[in-house]
């Protein structure tokens, strides 16, 4: 990774600030006790090296995402066992410091994607995978697609998009480093969400 005043910049002043000022709302306007469930997650994640369908479920349930469909069924007539042996693969990979986040982030992803549920689509498989690791990844939803677009930087909904995802939030951390501010990755997935949401 290049150090802060080498790192390409993807962000003017202006988108700066923007992303900035979204990161400072969020902050304000948000309960510190949001993210308990997803702590509490990442917790048993830590220990155990996989996910199970609690879990899922909580995640589920912290995402605010419908449980309602066929695939939510399906996975959960799918054994325990089943389940983690899939997901400690995933956990693996995200935690894999060998590999860039990008990287990791594109391996996690691919990991998940026998579950019923996850063949497509990043919202909820992103929360997984910051579950997994909290201190390199992070989420992508409709709302951070959107906070990139309201930036001018494109995201393709080609397959490998999480990996892709993962790339421009390191750019936007290095961006961060360029204007004095130490940011993770999910310092900048919350500003992202809270930039694409409505106004």
């Amino acid at each position: 990774m290049n150090a802060p005043n080498d790192a390409p910049q993807v962000l003017d002043l202006q988108a700066w600030e923007t992303l900035r000022e979204s990161h400072a709302a969020y902050m304000a306007g948000t309960s510190r006790a949001y993210d308990e469930v997803l702590a509490d997650v990442a917790d048993r994640i830590r220990s155990t090296g996989s996910i199970g369908k609690a879990d899922i479920g909580a995640l589920l349930f912290w995402k605010r995402l419908r449980a309602d469909t066929p695939w939510v069924r399906e996975l959960m007539v799918k054994p325990e066992q089943e389940v983690r042996e899939i997901t400690e693969k995933a956990v693996s990979a995200v935690t894999d410091v060998s590999l860039s986040v990008p990287k990791a982030a594109s391996a996690g992803r691919a990991a998940l994607s026998p579950l019923p549920g996850f063949k497509t689509g990043d919202a909820l498989a992103s929360a997984l995978l910051l579950a997994a690791s909290p201190e390199r990844m992070a989420v992508y939803d409709e709302r951070a697609q959107t906070g990139l677009e309201t930036l001018g930087l494109p995201l393709s909904p080609a397959p490998g998009r999480y990996g892709r995802y993962m790339e421009l939030v390191e750019d936007l951390r290095s961006a961060a480093a360029h204007f004095g501010h130490t940011w993770s990755a999910r310092d900048v997935d919350v500003a992202l969400f809270w930039l694409g949401g409505p106004k």
